[in-house]
């Protein structure tokens, strides 16, 4: 088992990593708990739950389980609702305890759901997607979509563990697995040179979900995210490098409607965007712009975003987290391992958006 630490001011600690580590989440439950909500989805539950449940039973707590459609559109306050709902009708004290057995939208729900539940209750993330194991559930951020934008309503509430079994992702759709590699491109993009040019290296291995390789990008991904988020847990400074791609990314999402695209595609997508904007306003190599390119079309995500309309990208983006006084930032890249957050010159902005919404 790989292990990695996290500590922030709202919370220390750790990210196991291992094969087969369903089988130890009851493990992950402090011994004062006086229940334990396994919150999950149809899809994830009945390939997962059953192990899960037995890990859970040995804590020697009671349990309880809940299921919540599969899917961003169901990121919504209206599901958030449904979970207080059963909380409450559990009759769920301050000690109870969350588990979150699915991707990014149960990850980032059931967070949120247990930092609001009696202003905070304690929660557990096993995330069962690529990207969630790489991203979304290391740092505490949690949410629900808006139909006016990705992620608004929310908050950073960290949890109590991370547990990351790397065997459940054989079972996922290519899709996702591409969908994953985005993010963990991002840290070498952001962060790490040598880890993009690993990726670059191992992109085959990585797609074929070879033990080895994919366990080392896990890892390396957690490692990279939790020196950010200790650094800058609530993202008033370093920690918006992680937003690479994402400006485009959340508006590609927004455009076409939550879920048509995944959101590692979007973010893939929007990397490829970023390079092509850092290029014109801080010197980015244009022969690396190529490499950012060729990398995210060889993990299977879209490098041409749709046309969403000039005015359309516009107000979505302005939407964003990110904006300021009505000012978009972008984070930009100097380099591969380089990022910075920085408004830009609305024509280079527009040139952009052209040349990479265009067919190629």
């Amino acid at each position: 088992m790989s292990i990695v630490k996290v500590k922030t001011e709202g919370g220390a600690y750790s990210i196991h990593i291992a094969p087969n580590l369903l089988q130890q989440v009851g493990t992950s439950i402090p011994p004062d708990a006086t229940s334990v909500v396994l919150i999950s989805n149809p899809t994830v539950f009945g390939l997962y739950g059953k192990t899960v449940l037995q890990s859970l039973e040995a804590s020697g707590k009671k349990i309880s389980v809940f299921e919540v459609p599969d899917g961003e559109a169901y990121k919504t306050l209206e599901t958030l609702n449904s979970i207080y709902t059963f909380l409450l009708e559990q009759r769920l004290d301050r000690r109870a305890v969350i588990v979150a057995l699915g991707g990014g939208v149960i990850g980032d729900m059931c967070g949120f759901a247990a930092a609001t539940y009696m202003r905070g209750i304690r929660f557990i993330q096993v995330p069962t997607t690529l990207l969630a194991q790489v991203d979304s559930s290391v740092g505490g951020k949690t949410a629900v979509n808006h139909p006016m934008g990705k992620n608004m309503i929310g908050a950073f509430y960290q949890p109590i563990a991370v547990d990351i079994d790397t065997t459940v992702l054989s079972t996922l759709p290519e899709r996702e697995i591409a969908a994953g590699l985005a993010e963990v491109i991002k840290y070498g993009l952001i962060l790490d040179a040598g880890f993009f040019d690993w990726c670059e290296q191992n992109v085959a291995s990585l797609k074929a979900l070879e033990p080895e390789a994919i366990g080392y990008a896990v890892q390396r991904s957690c490692e990279l995210k939790a020196y950010v988020v200790s650094e800058d847990e609530k993202e008033t400074g370093m920690r918006a490098i992680l937003n690479l791609g994402h400006t485009f990314g959340h508006a590609i999402e927004a455009g076409l409607g939550f879920g048509t695209w995944l959101h590692g595609e979007a973010v893939g997508c929007g990397m490829v965007q970023a390079a092509e904007l850092s290029a014109r306003v801080c010197g980015f190599p244009q022969a690396d712009v190529e490499r950012v390119r060729a990398l995210v079309a060889a993990i299977g995500c879209p490098v041409t975003a749709p046309d969403l309309g000039t005015d359309k990208w516009i107000e979505l983006m302005q939407i964003d987290k990110k904006a300021e006084g009505g000012k978009i930032k972008f984070i930009v890249m100097p380099g591969i391992g380089q990022a910075k957050s920085q408004t830009v010159p609305r024509e280079d902005l527009m040139l952009v958006l052209k040349k990479t919404t265009q067919k190629r």
